[in-house]
């Protein structure tokens, strides 16, 4: 019986098989076939998002990060000025854009400020005892509690205005004969601010009061209580501190930068996180001549009235001033968009209607900064789409694309540009300068090779390492420009060693590193070392994919910004070889 179930198993699979290979026999799977054959497809070539200057007639991944290629889309116009990318590259890159001028742009005719809500100090007020003696009752008890004019504050024993009671009782005797006596008797006492109507009633009952009640002067929230029951007061003494809230101020801090760009009179809107679905309204009435000397900002104040108590003293608020900069006219960019080169700047503007997304390099001139905006005054328009995010990584793709970029500033056609070329001290540099120099250098390099393998705790001991090769350097060997320009790098070089040093995350470090290299790579190009080749590397995807560089003793790429994660990572971008 075992065997017999056995054999109609073995015949039912086969039987499937058979079945399933006439009806399927033969055919790839659908996914399999598309890729081989796009694979193989003549006349693609495949590219990296991030390396757009590796070019292959096959699939395959990027020798310089190990990400797959994707096929590469030809730039059909031909212009070195604009760069196009695959719509899985934009992607890839997080390529955000806003429309210059629009609703969803940063800036629409006003600065964004944050600030809070303030006591009005003009409507302070001190509750005070114009009676000397003792309290024996207080009809106010906490702070915060709210007083009303004429309302009883406090009860109070007063042996002195006991004393003159009597007086006044024993003038009225003798008012007849010394009518001048009486008059001065009523005048104490109103001195004191005891009312007609109080004098009168003494006068009428002849009989002495021993306490006496202390009005409320003013209305308003009581701020500080002073006093308890008990308590003997001078005359003059303050009981209570109060605030009247109907009126409140606003403060708000802008910066100097944006000053000019508001006055007296003008409109802020604004909100509070605890009303937010209440929108406020005021001008501005106040603007505080002295600049704040640690943030560098004046306190804005605008008044509002607060009858139904709705704002109160220290929330904080987020509101928009109006500008006098900002019309319909002016074309405002945020400052994400802008990359800066010296006089000029750099935005990326997609181009309209193309098949693929394209950007182009376009350079811009500047006017005011307005909070998180720029006003341009030439190079772009209203209406236009700029890149907000993502800009560096489309300038570092087009540079290794031999287009347009900050660093191929020729590609762009007769723009003025500001030479921004390092000076070159080779030839007057002495080789015992030289020599200390390297010396610098390859301590440099010890501490690349530790970011490298990314171990934090070496990195620290060889930046240490390498500010004491920085201090055996003997600035004097230089003369007058150069021995200045050393000064500024040398600054520079000892900060950031410091930092790295300082600094307990690895990705500070290689933050800091970045610096560090910068200066460095400008060192030995302006001042040269003895008879060795330096491989200057870069990475378009390290420090936040705006690129970094760094120096090597040989030209395989072991990047120090990634370590293992993408060990690979970067290209030789210039072999430096001076004497």
């Amino acid at each position: 019986m075992e065997k017999k179930n056995i054999v109609i198993v073995l015949v039912t699979l086969f039987f499937g098989l058979g079945l399933g290979y006439l009806i399927f026999g033969g055919v790839a799977p659908v996914e399999d076939h598309k890729h081989s054959e796009g694979e193989h497809a003549e006349g693609v070539i495949w590219t990296c998002a991030m390396h757009s200057k590796i070019r292959q007639d096959e699939f395959g991944v990027c020798p310089l990060c190990e990400m797959d290629l994707t096929p590469l889309e030809q730039n059909g116009s031909g212009d070195p000025l604009v760069f196009t990318m695959s719509d899985d590259a934009v992607k890839l890159s997080n390529i955000q854009t806003t429309v210059i001028g629009s609703e969803a742009s940063d800036f629409n005719g006003k600065l964004k400020v944050t600030g809070k809500i303030q006591a009005n100090e003009t409507t302070a007020a001190s509750l005070v005892a114009h009676i000397p003696g003792r309290i024996k009752k207080l009809y106010i008890s906490f702070t915060g509690e709210t007083v009303s004019v004429g309302q009883r504050i406090a009860q109070i024993y007063s042996p002195d205005l006991i004393a003159a009671q009597k007086e006044l009782l024993e003038a009225k005797k003798i008012s007849g004969t010394n009518p001048s006596l009486l008059a001065a008797a009523k005048n104490k006492l109103k001195y004191w601010k005891i009312t007609d109507a109080q004098i009168e009633k003494i006068l009428k009952s002849e009989e002495v009061q021993e306490h006496f009640m202390i009005y409320a002067d003013y209305s308003g929230v009581v701020k500080n209580r002073n006093v308890s029951v008990g308590d003997y007061l001078t005359k003059g003494e303050v009981l209570f501190e109060i605030q009247n809230l109907n009126k409140l101020w606003v403060l708000f801090d802008v910066y100097e930068s944006d000053l000019s760009k508001i006055d007296v009179g003008s409109e802020v809107v604004f909100k509070t996180p605890s009303l937010q679905k209440e929108e406020f309204t005021a001008n501005i009435s106040f603007v505080d001549p002295i600049i704040n000397a640690s943030t560098r900002a004046a306190t804005v104040r605008a008044e509002l009235n607060n009858t139904s108590k709705q704002l109160k003293p220290e929330m904080f608020v987020n509101g928009s001033i109006a500008s006098s900069i900002g019309s319909n006219e002016d074309v405002i960019v945020p400052k994400t968009a802008i990359m800066w080169t010296g006089e000029r700047s750099v935005v990326y503007v997609k181009v309209p209607g193309a098949n693929l997304p394209s950007f182009e390099y376009r350079e811009i001139t500047l006017g005011e900064s307005i909070g998180k905006n720029y006003l341009v005054t030439e190079g772009i328009s209203n209406g236009e789409e700029v890149v907000t995010n993502g800009a560096f990584v489309i300038d570092a793709s087009a540079q290794l694309n031999n287009q347009a970029s900050m660093m191929n500033k020729h590609m762009a056609g007769p723009v003025k540009e500001k030479s921004t070329e390092n000076p070159d001290y080779i030839s007057s540099t002495p080789n015992a300068f030289k020599k200390q120099l390297q010396a610098a250098v390859e301590s440099y390099l010890l501490l690349k090779d530790n970011l490298v393998v990314s171990d934090p705790m070496k990195a620290k001991k060889s930046a240490k390492a390498f500010k004491t090769k920085l201090k055996a350097i003997n600035m004097m060997l230089l003369k007058g420009d150069a021995h200045a320009y050393w000064m500024d790098q040398l600054t520079a070089l000892n900060s950031h060693a410091a930092l790295i040093i300082s600094k307990d995350g690895l990705e500070d470090k290689r933050k800091q590193f970045d610096f560090l290299s910068q200066a460095i790579i400008t060192s030995i190009k302006v001042f040269g070392v003895n008879d060795i080749t330096y491989y200057e590397q870069y990475c378009s995807m390290a420090n936040e994919d705006q690129g970094a560089s760094w120096i090597s003793s040989n030209d395989e790429i072991m990047n120090p910004y990634y370590g293992d994660a993408m060990l690979h990572c970067g290209e030789v971008s210039e072999t430096i070889t001076v004497k």
